[in-house]
C-alpha cells in the first residue's frame, strides 16, 4: 500500500498565548530539544512513510527553518521526501486555507502526483508515538473508506473533541464535533486514513457546498458517517493535544516522573529532530539538580527542580528554577526565582527577580490561565528585583522600563500580545 501523509501545521494556536506570538504552534519547542512537529514527522519516518506534505500558513519561518529538507527524519529524498506546502496565488487570487478540509483540497494535486492508495491526514501539534502501519492494516482489513484513530477520554473532556458512536465491529454510527451533550466518550484524535478516490469525492462535494466551513470534524466526517464505511481505530497509548498552556505544562511535567508514559529514551522508536552543536551540560560546584531534563549547553550554578531546560539555558548562583519550562538561551540571573512558569527563548530574568510569586491565583483570561502558570515571552528582559505574580503574561520583547512598579499582580499582562 502506497501512502502519502499530510500534516496540518498552519494553525496559529491562540490558546498557547505568547508561545505562538512569533511561531506556528507545531514549531513550539518541547521537552528541551524537540519541536512539537517532530512527533508526527518521526512517527512517519518510523512507519516507513517516505512522502510527507507539511501544510503551513501562520508564521511559517520557524517551522520552515526547522524542517528544511527533512534530513533528521530521512526525508531528504529525490523521490518523495518532505514538502512544505504554503498557500499560493491562483488566477490572481490569494487563497488562504479556510479550514482543514480546504487546506487538503488546495493541495490535492500534490497528493495525486504521488499516486498513493491511502492518504494519512495528521495534526502537527500532538505529542504521541504511533506506528501508522497498524492503522493502515486496520483500515484495509475492515474495507473502510475512512478510518479515524480514537481514544477514550473522560466525560469532562468530551467538549474538546469530536465524539463517535460505534457498533461492535468499530463501524462509526455517528460523529459529533465538540458536543455539549455527548453520546459517548470515544474521541477522535484528528488522525484520518482515506482511500484517495473517496477523499477526492468528499473534498469536491464539500468545496461546492456554500454552507460548509470546509472542516473535517464539522462537515466531512459527520456526513460520511451516514453514507460511507467509516471505522474507529482504537488507540490506547500516550497522546496529548498540547493546545493549551495547561496541557503544554502538564505534558512536560509528565516527563519528569520516574517511569514516564512517553519514553523519549526508547531506541526502537526514536523521536528525530535537528541537533544543535552545543557543548555538554556544565553543572558547577554548589549546584543542585533534581527530577529535571537538562539539555546540551546549559550551565547550572543554582538550583533546578522538576523542570525542563532547553539548550543553552543559564541558571546563575543563588537562582532557583522549579516546576518550570525554560526555553533556549534564557538567562536566569543570580538570586532570581522562577516557579511554575514557562520562559520563552532568549529571555533574561534579572537578578533577584521572582517570576511566579505569592499565593494569589487570580485568573487571567489571556491564555486561560487559572492554575498559577506564568508566561514570559521571547526575548523579554525582566527587571532586577521585580516580583511577578501567578497567572501573569509578560509579552515578548518587553524591557526593564516596561515594569513601572516592583510588583506585577497576579492575573495581569505586561507588554503586548500578537495582533495588538
Amino acid at each position: 500500500m502506497r501512502a502519502v501523509a499530510m500534516i496540518l501545521a498552519g494553525g496559529r494556536g491562540k490558546r498557547l498565548s505568547i508561545l505562538t506570538q512569533k511561531r506556528a504552534k507545531p514549531a513550539v519547542p518541547f521537552a528541551g530539544k524537540y519541536r512539537i512537529i517532530d512527533f508526527p514527522l518521526s512517527n512517519c519516518a518510523n512507519s516507513d512513510i517516505t512522502t510527507v506534505g507539511v501544510l503551513t500558513q501562520y508564521r511559517p519561518y520557524s517551522l520552515n527553518d526547522h524542517i528544511r529538507i527533512g534530513a533528521p527524519w530521512d526525508l531528504d529524498r529525490r523521490h518523495g521526501g518532505v514538502w512544505l506546502l504554503h498557500p499560493y496565488e491562483r488566477q490572481n487570487e490569494m487563497r488562504y486555507y479556510s479550514g482543514t478540509a480546504d487546506a487538503i483540497q488546495q493541495n490535492f494535486d500534490f497528493m495525486r502526483h504521488h499516486n498513493p492508495d491511502l492518504v494519512l491526514i495528521l495534526a502537527g501539534d500532538h505529542i504521541y508515538k504511533m506506528n501508522y502501519d497498524d492503522l493502515f492494516t486496520f483500515h484495509t482489513s475492515h474495507q473502510a473508506d475512512l478510518t479515524i484513530a480514537t481514544l477514550k477520554v473522560s466525560l469532562e473532556e468530551t467538549s474538546r473533541f469530536g465524539i463517535l458512536e460505534t457498533d461492535s465491529s468499530y463501524r462509526v454510527a455517528s460523529f459529533q464535533e465538540k458536543p455539549l451533550q455527548p453520546k459517548g466518550t470515544l474521541a477522535s484524535m484528528g488522525i484520518y486514513v482515506f482511500n484517495l478516490e473517496v477523499l477526492s469525492r468528499a473534498l469536491r462535494e464539500d468545496a461546492a457546498d456554500p454552507h460548509s466551513e470546509h472542516d473535517f470534524g464539522k462537515n466531512i466526517i459527520p456526513k460520511m458517517a451516514g453514507t460511507h464505511r467509516v471505522f474507529a481505530f482504537p488507540y490506547s497509548g500516550y497522546w496529548v493535544d498540547v493546545g493549551t498552556v495547561q496541557s503544554y505544562w502538564e505534558t512536560h511535567m509528565d516527563l519528569l516522573v520516574d517511569e514516564p508514559l512517553l519514553n523519549l529514551n526508547d531506541r526502537k522508536w526514536v523521536i528525530h529532530t535537528v541537533s544543535e552543536e552545543r557543548p555538554p551540560v556544565n553543572i558547577r560546584t554548589g549546584a543542585t539538580v533534581s527530577h529535571s531534563l537538562i539539555t546540551d549547553g546549559c550551565v547550572i550554578e543554582g538550583t533546578v527542580e522538576y523542570s525542563v531546560l532547553s539548550p543553552g539555558v543559564r541558571v546563575s548562583r543563588g537562582a532557583v528554577v522549579r516546576n518550570s519550562i525554560v526555553l533556549t538561551d534564557a538567562d536566569v540571573r543570580a538570586g532570581a526565582v522562577v516557579d511554575r512558569s514557562i520562559i520563552d527563548k532568549e529571555t533574561v530574568i534579572g537578578e533577584n527577580a521572582q517570576v511566579g510569586y505569592g499565593a494569589d491565583y487570580s485568573p487571567n483570561p489571556i491564555g486561560d490561565l487559572t492554575t498559577g502558570i506564568t508566561l514570559v515571552g521571547k526575548k523579554a528582559r525582566i527587571k532586577a528585583g521585580v516580583k511577578i505574580g501567578r497567572n501573569c503574561v509578560i509579552g515578548g520583547d518587553v524591557i526593564e522600563s516596561d515594569f513601572l512598579d516592583s510588583m506585577v499582580p497576579s492575573g495581569t499582562l505586561v507588554g503586548r500580545l500578537p495582533g495588538q
